[in-house]
């Protein structure tokens, strides 16, 4: 815990319409002091280390937009504008990967035992502290150009993965009024989402089979405000810790 100066953001981040406003990094930074409260509502609650995945990275480029694009970059992008958000607001973080890098170990061969070695690493990141909160970046993809909206995966390992992903779910609402997606309790095809031992969610952005909505994904604008969605239901779910 930083001192008693230190600050934090609740969920009331976006009063006023602030996702609607976002802009440059100064801008964020401007929206995140204007809307930060005393961590005096959280008591003598010790702030959890955040841990940061963008799913997929070197080899694995994960499902592919419409336009062509690769779904690691996209990933990346918003997770490293959601580090930042953490770090300004004092948080721990720690990140799987922050280039675009697969992490298996030296020396693996055959691109299936570099995958499993990559998630074995990521899970091994996910459960190395007792008091952390995991979240997972990816876009989603489907046969149907149709579907679009974001959507939490969370893991049963920990009871309070369904609360977290009821949060990140409801903050999603506010940059995608239109979304009626219910959170979606994870299986053993999701390896770090269902192995995690913290509360754990994966967080499906989007959908890059869906031309708008992976029109928008591209853009570091909206990335900027898909960062400062879940950053916002991180820290609702936090305080109501």
């Amino acid at each position: 815990m930083k001192s008693a100066n230190h600050k934090i953001l609740i969920g009331t981040l976006f009063f006023g319409g602030a996702i609607a406003c976002i802009g440059g990094a100064s801008v964020l930074s401007e929206k995140i002091a204007s809307y930060s409260v005393p961590t005096s509502i959280i008591s003598e609650q010790k702030l959890p280390v955040i841990i940061l995945d963008a799913g997929h990275g070197g080899f694995d480029g994960g499902c592919v937009s419409t336009e062509g694009v690769p779904e690691k970059g996209i990933n990346l992008n918003i997770l490293l504008k959601l580090r930042d958000l953490l770090l300004i607001s004092g948080y721990e973080v720690e990140v799987t990967r922050d280039t675009d890098t697969s992490i298996h170990d030296s020396g693996i061969e055959g691109i299936a035992n570099q995958k499993s070695s990559d998630m074995d690493n990521r899970l091994e990141l996910f459960n190395k502290y007792d008091n952390a909160v995991c979240i997972s970046i990816h876009q989603n993809q489907f046969t149907d150009p149709f579907y679009n909206g974001a959507q939490m995966f969370y893991s049963a390992t920990d009871s309070r993965s369904e609360k977290l992903a009821k949060s990140l779910q409801k903050s999603f609402q506010n940059l995608q009024p239109e979304n009626k997606r219910e959170i979606k309790l994870c299986g053993k095809e999701l390896f770090l989402c269902y192995y995690s031992e913290n509360p754990t969610v994966m967080v499906e952005c989007g959908f890059l089979s869906n031309p708008d909505e992976a029109s928008l994904l591209n853009t570091d604008e909206y990335q900027e405000k898909v960062a400062l969605t879940i950053f916002s239901g991180l820290n609702s779910f936090i305080s109501e810790k």
